[in-house]
């Protein structure tokens, strides 16, 4: 009997958008403790160019283990085809989203099925479409593990402490740096959700987007330095990050705290001198917040914005318009 086969895009070698192919690869099947969704829409996130590239833009220590080829992505919406015997509160015929088997790259998403951890998903909300359910996982788990509820014991590779998000309430001012972005967007709603303030900074095509979501104030990054006009913040979550993040330093009161999404390099007695405190944590799965993130998404109290969708055979053309940047929410691929 031919083994049953499907579409996914594969990885046989790492570089450009032209490296991802389309292309016949086996069916696979649930092993313990997964069900087999049947994929409507991926999510599109950096981790996936990360991985396409060789992860040649994160430090040696921090790179997880793969092998080629390799089926990208983490990010999916779908329905359930089969269930693992070991398997409870999920049956065939649910539609459930989730962020798989992150921080390794070996979700597997960017295909027709996927055998999924069932920690990982949660019931997709009735409420949204599976485009905009495969756009939330990773963006909104990055932003509620950042701000809400860490829900995990594993320290960020970059620190040896647990991360602890910083309580947010109506007497809080939260700067969100490229708030239009995937997490951007959606951390800027999950503090205004707690009752923050929140200053949006983004390129000026994005403030009225940005303003509808409920951002107090916005900087144009393009015409001025959000570290000259903002002062005496309490939280600056900075979803670009890097080596300019240490800039937003000087926007935070004494006691005031930064999150950096990508690290960059600080001075610890120059965060010392000024009484802040900078801390990361790495997003990892977790079906249980996202069950509760899913809740926000049904009532239209947080949405995620897509900025384009792609076929999934389409793939390279996604990647294309994700290294163009200034997205504005999420890239989602579909399948058909």
């Amino acid at each position: 009997m031919p083994t049953p086969t499907m579409k996914a895009i594969r990885l046989h070698e790492h570089g450009g958008p032209e490296v991802l192919r389309h292309e016949d690869v086996p069916l696979p099947e649930p092993g313990p403790g997964e069900v087999l969704v049947r994929v409507h829409a991926v999510g599109v996130n950096p981790p996936d160019w990360y991985l396409r590239d060789g992860l040649a833009d994160l430090p040696p220590e921090t790179r997880p283990v793969f092998s080629l080829p390799v089926i990208p992505g983490t990010d999916v919406s779908g329905v359930v085809e089969a269930v693992a015997a070991d398997v409870d509160g999920f049956a065939v015929g649910d539609e459930v989203f989730g962020l798989l088997r992150f921080p390794s790259f070996d979700g597997g998403a960017y295909a027709e099925y996927v055998a999924a951890p069932a920690s990982d998903l949660a019931l997709k909300p009735p409420g949204i479409d599976h485009v905009h359910a495969a756009g939330a996982p990773m963006a909104g788990l990055t932003a509620w593990q950042f701000l809400i509820e860490v829900g995990h014991d594993h320290p960020s590779p970059f620190q040896t402490a647990r991360h602890r998000p910083t309580a947010l309430g109506s007497g809080t001012t939260v700067l969100v740096n490229g708030a239009a972005g995937g997490v951007g967007h959606l951390a800027l709603q999950l503090a205004k959700g707690k009752g923050a303030r929140v200053v949006a900074v983004a390129s000026g095509a994005h403030e009225s987007f940005l303003r509808e979501l409920g951002a107090d104030e916005f900087i144009d990054y393009t015409k001025e330095r959000p570290e000259d006009l903002v002062h005496d913040v309490d939280l600056v979550l900075d979803t670009v990050g890097g080596p300019h993040s240490r800039r937003f330093l000087r926007t935070l009161k004494r006691g005031g705290a930064l999150f950096p999404v990508f690290f960059g390099a600080f001075d610890e007695e120059e965060t010392a001198r000024l009484g802040v405190t900078v801390s990361g944590t790495q997003v990892r799965s977790n079906g249980t917040q996202l069950a509760q993130l899913g809740r926000l998404l049904d009532t239209g109290a947080v949405r995620v914005a897509v900025d384009s969708t792609f076929p999934l055979a389409d793939a390279r053309a996604a990647h294309e318009r994700a290294a163009r940047g200034h997205l504005q929410g999420k890239i989602v691929l579909t399948v058909a």
